[in-house]
């Protein structure tokens, strides 16, 4: 069910997939929104409630006046604030959301009992000079149009059935958007460069890395010593590129399943 939470006269949009279960908060990753989350928390059954929000600029929450990492951390913040689940609670995030995640352990580990990082790095892997940047098609991408195919047509033939089902309406009537503002993604992009090692190894809580073999974006090398300087944090490998979610669903959900399994 989805529900919404006013910050700051911002609506911060959330789906909770509901349950007798204990809490679970999913941070999902760029370009992205929580209803991404729902195969995850049908895997769960119920033992695990899974509540997603749509992180600022995403999905249906408001589009905020910046996206820094510490405006996305408060954001989730307050989120568990509302919910008030009497405690500290698992969290979850992938790529953009796992960063965010332990950004959120390490400030307020009051809220948090345990995390789960998907693929996000704590450094970002170098760009060659002569190499394009995947996100590159985001320059000049629309976030409104008048019609639903012109924003199809802008998205491309990849990512285009990709999001045909994701397109939003405008309130008024008069186009359609992306569920997400790619100017949003490129900020965001631009506040998160640079090393986050020390958000890291802040956190002492339980943790656990799901990490995708062949991912571009966290590096073996770099994954293995995520692990081994951060005490308590165990390590998932599956056979797929950063997107782990959507390439391995059964084994993303089976590892993070066997972690939630080991805490008390």
């Amino acid at each position: 069910m989805r529900h919404e939470l006013k910050i700051d006269d911002r609506t911060l949009s959330y789906l909770d997939f509901g349950g007798a279960g204990r809490p679970l908060l999913a941070l999902h990753g760029g370009i992205s929104e929580g209803a991404h989350f729902a195969a995850l928390a049908t895997a769960l059954g119920d033992e695990w409630r899974v509540i997603a929000p749509d992180q600022r600029g995403h999905g249906d929450s408001d589009l905020a006046p910046e996206y820094s990492r510490e405006g996305y951390v408060s954001d989730a913040a307050a989120l568990l604030e509302h919910l008030d689940p009497g405690g500290p609670v698992p969290v979850l995030g992938f790529s953009l959301g796992g960063i965010n995640a332990y950004h959120l352990a390490a400030a307020r580990p009051d809220l948090v009992s345990a995390l789960i990082n998907v693929d996000a790095p704590v450094e970002s892997p170098p760009q060659a000079a002569a190499r394009p940047s995947p996100w590159d098609f985001l320059h000049g991408l629309p976030y409104t149009a008048p019609t639903r195919e012109e924003l199809l047509t802008a998205l491309g033939p990849t990512l285009g059935p990709a999001y045909a089902q994701t397109l939003r309406p405008l309130p008024d009537g008069t186009g359609w958007r992306l569920p997400f503002d790619p100017r949003a993604t490129l900020a965001t992009l631009a506040a998160g460069d640079g090393s986050h090692w020390d958000a890291w190894l802040a956190g002492h809580c339980p943790a656990l890395l799901v990490h995708g073999l062949r991912s571009e974006v966290l590096p073996r090398e770099q994954a293995d010593a995520m692990v081994a300087r951060r005490p308590g944090t165990s390590y998932a490998a599956l056979d797929t590129e950063h997107f782990v979610p959507f390439q391995d669903p059964e084994g993303f959900a089976g590892a993070v399943r066997a972690f939630l399994a080991t805490l008390p």
